[in-house]
């Protein structure tokens, strides 16, 4: 019975790893940072996070467009989008606001 149990979990954890890496489920992640101007393919704004992670959001407000600004943020991974900026994990922003 217990062995039954066992099999159950490791179905249902590479169920969610399936999902997860497939983009049906949407996994978010929480992080500080702060806005730099990137001076390449006309100029857009990206995200370096406090860790040094390289972030292009694909839907940064106007409002947060500054560079230099002091944020903290929660995203999500954008694995089925690419940009032609070259730089950086693409993201969706979910919500960010002024530290």
């Amino acid at each position: 019975m217990e062995n039954r149990y066992s099999f159950l979990k490791i179905i249902i954890a590479i169920s969610l790893i399936f999902l997860i890496f497939n983009g049906c489920v949407k996994v978010s992640l929480e992080d500080t940072g702060t806005i730099k101007y990137i001076n390449l393919e006309g100029g857009f704004y990206g995200i370096v996070g406090d860790s040094g992670q390289k972030l292009d959001p694909v839907n940064l407000k106007d409002e947060f467009k500054k560079d230099g600004l002091r944020v903290k943020f929660v995203y999500s991974l954008k694995k089925d989008k690419m940009s032609v900026h070259q730089w950086g994990e693409t993201v969706e922003i979910i919500s960010v606001r002024k530290i």
